[in-house]
C-alpha cells in the first residue's frame, strides 16, 4: 500500500502495511528489529499506541476517518504510551525521524493500492 500526504503532494511511504485483524494489531511492531526508511504499519481503529516490548524507537501519526492527520508523535521511545487522539481512526508508525517535515496536524492523507 501507499501513503501520500495531498496536502504536501508528497509520496511517503510505497511500503506500507495495514493492520487490520486482531493478532496483526495485537502484536504491531513488535516483532521486529527495525523499520527501515519509508517501511510503515498502520493499525486500524487506534486513536492510542504503546511501544511496550518494541527494540527501537517510531515516528506515530494519528489519522482520522476522512484522513486529516489529527497528531504527529515523533521518537516515541519503547516503553513508552501515547496520549489518545480523540477522532483518530488511523495510526501509521514509521522509524524514527521519519514524519518529521512529512505531516502537520490539518494534513490530508491518502492511501492507494
Amino acid at each position: 500500500m501507499k501513503i501520500r500526504n495531498k496536502t504536501s503532494g508528497l509520496f511517503v511511504s510505497e511500503n506500507a502495511v495495514m493492520a487490520e485483524s486482531f493478532f496483526s494489531r495485537l502484536f504491531g511492531l513488535i516483532p521486529r528489529k527495525s523499520l527501515k526508511e519509508g517501511e510503515c504499519l498502520v493499525l486500524t481503529r487506534c486513536a492510542m499506541i504503546h511501544t511496550c516490548f518494541m527494540r527501537f524507537p517510531i515516528d506515530a501519526v494519528f489519522i482520522s476517518g476522512d484522513l486529516r492527520v489529527v497528531g504527529v508523535l515523533e521518537k516515541m521511545s519503547p516503553w513508552k504510551f501515547s496520549r489518545y487522539y480523540k477522532g483518530a481512526f488511523y495510526t501509521a508508525e514509521f522509524a524514527a525521524g521519519f514524519a518529521k517535515n512529512r505531516f502537520e496536524e490539518g494534513d490530508e492523507v491518502e492511501f492507494s493500492d
